[in-house]
This record gives structure tokens, sequence and C-alpha cells, in this order.
């Protein structure tokens, strides 16, 4: 049986400075405060408040529920999953009508859920909604 060769100083090394590089790469990809990279969108109908809390032309971000609320110049309601598309980080932050993740500041229109800035690719998932009420409901079942 033919011996193998051992690793030299220089590979252990190398390899020794690379592993803390990958594991910060990865770290990246969670949401601060975040333990894991993708947290949960709504499995069943949620409440998420008053109708009149959204206005025309305007979105409200539900960080509970993971789901952003936006209402086009006609007044129809348009729900998104605010999990990212890039890598599963829950958005966190509205500007406007601009979500921010704040993983790697991928950016996605509220009203449409189309990515505006990279590293994202794919738009936001979108979700049933509906009113009922005076409430707005989303989510599967809605």
């Amino acid at each position: 049986m033919p011996a193998r060769p051992s690793a030299s100083r220089r590979t252990v090394l190398r390899g020794a400075a690379v592993a803390p590089v990958a594991g910060l790469g990865l770290a990246a990809c969670v949401a601060p405060g975040q333990g894991s990279p993708a947290a949960a969108t709504p499995t069943a109908p949620v409440d998420l408040g008053a109708e009149s809390e959204v206005a025309k032309g305007g979105a409200k971000l539900f960080r509970d529920h993971n789901v952003v609320v936006s209402r086009d110049g006609s007044g129809a309601l348009k729900a998104y999953s605010t999990i990212c598309t890039h890598a599963g980080c829950p958005i966190n932050k509205l500007q406007g009508t601009t979500l921010i993740c704040p993983c790697h500041g991928s950016q996605f229109d509220a009203v449409t859920g189309k990515v505006v800035e990279s590293p994202a690719t794919e738009p936001l998932t979108e979700l049933p909604v509906k009113t009922t009420n005076g409430r707005i409901i989303a989510g599967p079942g809605a």
C-alpha cells in the first residue's frame, strides 16, 4: 500500500486562514439579531390591523408577520412576503414604498414586489390579501 503524502505546513496554514473567512461569509447571510437566515411568512390568514393604516400610494411593513401591504393609486391592496429572495433574511426597513434588506442591501418595490436594487434577482412572493369588516387580512386562505 503506497504511503499517503503528508500535508505541508503551508497547506495546513492556508486551510486555517480560510476557515474563519468562510464562516464570516455564512454569518453574513443571517440578519442582525436573527438566529436563522429565514423566518416564516404567514401559513394561515392573519389580521394585520385597520384598513385605514395603509394610505393610497403608500405601504406599511408588518414586521411581526413578515408582510408588507401596499395600496396603489386606485385603492387596491397588495401584500408580499418580506423574506428577501436573495438569502432568506427578513426585511425590516421600509422607506416610502421601498423595502431594504439588512443582510446584503437588496431593495424591493413594496407596491409591485419587484427588485429595484440587487443582489436579489427574484421578486418578493405575493400573498393573498383582503379586507373584512375594515381589517386587513393577509396570507394563504385570505
